[in-house]
């Protein structure tokens, strides 16, 4: 059946609720409704069986069980226990404790939360409330503002997940890849090449080094040194901690060689990874990763009964994530039988100009993203659409396109106000997320416009080299600026 200008109201009603009521699984569903009734020509009972043939569809079609989806569920399932495991058992706060005794300077203490950011890069939520509460004490010994370790605990929390597949963003982003008919890689081919050049969240990255490392753009307190004497002693070891992270990273890997060693025809890495079964070794590695995290609290002294209760809480809290995760492959499949991606794909051939098509992509997400407040809401709808259009304007930007709109997703989160991460940030640093989201918004708006400087310039063909190049040049001299502008007016308020 053919659909006109009406097969557009699901899409503007589901992207409406998500910018009004800032809820996504409400615009997802609203969505999925409209659509259902507009295919099934408003009929209750025929609109009800589709819905329902749209559900069970997700996990089971064609006679055989859909095991991509049923993989990427379980393992976000288990990373939800684990994390829950792992904040809960202490592991967290005995290794923030060990590493507040290698700590002895400003830098040292900034650089050691940046650290720990990347230590439990397992999800963005969970990194900003473990580095945030771990980092507090350390930050409040050496005078590093709570403003300025929010910004390090954020800004290496989303860019960091957004780069490794190895996040809990990778399988639900390859989840999304997954849905795109005319991919012409493999879901982890995909999201390698997106990373390289996903100019936001590795700039963004960066200039938390500089910040760190420089201290600019916010004052030290002034507080008494600290001595070896004052420094409170671990009481655990820090494996417990470290030892699950590691699993997670090493097993991850090794399931994936192993399963795309036993598909490819030649021995080589780009062949393995291209015939990996990415959901089950994501599975695999969760779960022994998860097991590691359970015998090693166990160990500890941590009762079973404690852990049970740790690890339904972790499966409650990573609900909302899988109902998104579930509402987008249904709404994938609505936006499919109305044909609305080959109808924004035909007007965007018409009279979108490819000269603007990247720029132009990082910008509308990172406006859905900030005002929604949401980077996996704003992939869940963006990814598709995004995907349809470049194909038609220009098949070669299809990864470049990608990569923008997960650039732009992440730019538009970090600077909302009313993003999870945002909120978290602040509030496991102890400052207001007003004040958090003030103080950091001068740096990501560095980032952000080196990044548009990048896709502008992979929009007219110049290489990744030349694009990273100008990318990072732009966003250094932006931070020189700022760090000079800094230091005069330092000198200006300083007594003579």
């Amino acid at each position: 059946m053919q659909f006109g200008l009406e097969a557009l109201f699901p899409l503007i009603l589901t992207l409406f609720l998500a910018l009004t009521v800032k809820r996504t699984l409400i615009a997802l569903g609203a969505g999925i409704v409209s659509g259902a009734l507009l295919i099934a020509q408003y009929r209750p009972i025929a609109t009800l069986d589709y819905l329902l043939q749209s559900a069970v569809s997700q996990v089971y079609a064609d006679g055989q069980w859909q095991q991509w989806h049923l993989d990427v569920l379980a393992a976000m399932a288990l990373l939800g226990m684990m994390t829950k495991l792992l904040s809960r058992g202490g592991a967290v706060e005995v290794f923030g404790l060990w590493l507040g005794t290698k700590v002895r300077s400003h830098r040292q203490a900034r650089l050691g939360a940046i650290f720990l950011g990347w230590v439990v890069f397992i999800d963005g939520i969970f990194s900003c409330l473990a580095v945030g509460n771990v980092c507090k004490p350390l930050g409040r010994k050496y005078g590093v503002r709570s403003e300025q370790l929010a910004y390090l605990v954020d800004s290496n929390a989303s860019p960091l997940c957004a780069v490794l597949p190895f996040s809990s963003w990778g399988p639900y982003v390859m989840a999304l890849l997954a849905g795109i008919a005319f991919l012409p890689l493999t879901p982890v081919e995909a999201l390698l090449q997106m990373a390289q050049v996903n100019f936001y969240a590795i700039t963004t990255i960066v200039l938390s080094l500089l910040v760190a490392w420089y201290g600019t753009g916010f004052k030290e307190l002034k507080v008494t040194p600290v001595t070896s004497a004052t420094v409170e002693k671990p009481l655990g070891t820090p494996w417990l901690l470290g030892l699950p992270m590691l699993s997670l990273l090493v097993l991850s890997i090794v399931f994936i060689l192993y399963s795309g060693g036993h598909q490819a025809q030649e021995m080589s890495l780009t062949a393995w990874l291209a015939n990996a079964d990415i959901g089950a070794s994501m599975r695999n590695a969760c779960f022994v990763a998860t097991l590691v995290t359970f015998i090693m609290l166990k160990r500890s002294g941590r009762s079973l009964l404690a852990l049970g209760k740790d690890m339904l809480f972790g499966l409650q809290t990573i609900a909302l994530a899988v109902g998104i995760l579930l509402f987008t492959w249904m709404i994938g499949g609505v936006i499919q039988d109305l044909g609305i991606a080959k109808m924004l794909a035909s007007w965007a051939e018409q009279y979108l100009s490819s000269h603007f098509l990247l720029p132009g992509m990082f910008l509308l997400c990172a406006l859905m993203a900030f005002t929604t407040g949401s980077s996996w809401g704003t992939f869940a709808i963006m990814i598709p659409i995004g995907s349809a259009i470049a194909q038609a304007v220009d098949v070669s930007l299809l990864i470049p396109a990608l990569s923008a709109v997960m650039a732009g997703s992440v730019f538009g989160d970090h600077c909302s106000p009313i993003s999870d991460t945002s909120v978290l940030s602040a509030i496991s640093s102890g400052c207001e997320p007003h004040d958090h989201v003030v103080t950091q918004l001068p740096f990501a708006l560095m980032a952000a416009v080196a990044a548009a400087s990048g896709y502008g310039l992979l929009n007219v063909g110049a290489s990744i080299w030349l694009a990273w190049l100008v990318t990072l040049g732009c966003a250094l001299l932006l931070f020189s600026i700022k760090t000079r502008s800094q230091r005069r007016n330092t000198m200006q308020v300083s007594p003579s």
